[in-house]
């Protein structure tokens, strides 16, 4: 008898919320034992894991603020172009800062990540009240806003790259705490738990699941969505920012058209976590065990030289239109003109 309730409530648990959490897990160690077995020496390593957790912070910060932007029904693909454009302004910033000696004061760094952060936030904002208030399609309102920016981007540096910055910033932000822990992976995971907080612990979060659940219901509650909207759409503009300055150290560099490829990983990234791409639906854990499934993923393919890196994209589209496809499938009774209505999701975590 007990067998069988505790079966059940296994069935429960991967039926339930934490259903794509629970396939993450799977997959994951799945791809970490099958790694183990064909490339256990070239994957295993400490340096292996340390470069893994150095890379992917400036995409998995641009992937947070995605998903707080279709938990609100929305998107926001212009993360690519607040980061670039942050990242070349803080560029010109640092150079400008550099003393007589040829190093940085020590306020240059922490005021280059204010000012970052507020230039996202300006970003976002304008991406907000082209959504709230002027009513553009979020795809269209960002997608427009992306291809601004890289104009802007372009003129400002005349297509080449801002270089020659000083090594300070590069050299700090790429160091390791106690040898061990990456920098880029502290500020990811700071970010990470503030979002958390504002989705699981604060009224912010309830009413953006309520606003993605049903707009026009969260509307006579006596929410302002338009407030609502431009918050978190420049929330998602600081993700962005301040993975464009991570960009700036990694590269040590900045310019246009870097990370042309992370705007698919990021949307990628969000639906493999669990967040509805209708809005209403999502939790950070998802969103943060994708980005670590995908970067071991993009790591381990790396380590088999007869399969071309090309083939990558193709694989990440590939999984991107499978998981919107189980998606829908798996919710469409829950879909508006199912004779269902979909609860918010009012787990964040």
């Amino acid at each position: 008898m007990s067998g069988n309730v505790k079966a059940s409530s296994l069935r429960g648990i991967l039926a339930g919320r934490n259903a794509h959490i629970w396939r993450l897990v799977l997959v994951m160690v799945g791809w970490m034992a099958f790694m183990a077995l064909t490339k256990y020496e070239k994957f295993y390593t400490l340096i292996n894991f340390q470069t893994m957790a150095s890379q992917f912070p400036e995409f998995g910060l641009m992937a947070l603020g995605v998903m707080l932007c279709m938990i609100t029904g929305g998107i926001d693909l212009s993360p690519v172009g607040v980061a670039n454009l942050t990242a070349i302004l803080m560029a010109f910033l640092l150079k400008a800062l550099v003393g007589p000696e040829g190093g940085l004061p020590g306020y240059a760094i922490p005021l280059v990540f204010l000012l970052g952060a507020l230039t996202g936030c300006l970003l976002g904002a304008l991406n907000g009240l082209l959504v709230s208030k002027v009513r553009i399609p979020p795809i269209l309102a960002t997608l427009g806003m992306s291809e601004l920016l890289a104009g802007v981007a372009i003129v400002l540096t005349n297509g080449n790259a801002v270089s020659k910055l000083p090594v300070d910033y590069a050299l700090t932000i790429n160091s390791r705490i106690g040898g061990l822990i990456p920098v880029q992976l502290v500020i990811f995971s700071v970010m990470a738990m503030l979002i958390w907080f504002l989705l699981s612990r604060t009224t912010y979060g309830t009413k953006i699941y309520l606003l993605g659940t049903n707009a026009r219901a969260a509307q006579y509650s006596g929410l302002n969505n338009g407030r609502l909207l431009v918050k978190t759409y420049m929330l998602s503009g600081a993700c962005a920012a301040l993975g464009g300055l991570i960009m700036l150290a990694n590269y040590n560099s900045a310019r246009a058209n870097y990370g042309g490829v992370y705007v698919l990983q990021c949307v990628l990234i969000v639906v493999l976590g669990g967040v509805s791409p209708t809005g209403g639906r999502g939790r950070i854990s998802g969103v943060v065990l994708a980005i670590f499934l995908l970067r071991m993923l993009e790591t381990g393919i790396n380590r088999f030289p007869q399969i071309s890196s090309y083939y990558i994209s193709l694989i990440w589209g590939g999984v991107l239109l499978l998981v919107m496809v189980l998606d829908y499938l798996t919710n469409r009774g829950t879909r508006p003109g199912h004779g269902k209505s979909k609860a918010p999701g009012a787990s964040a975590a």
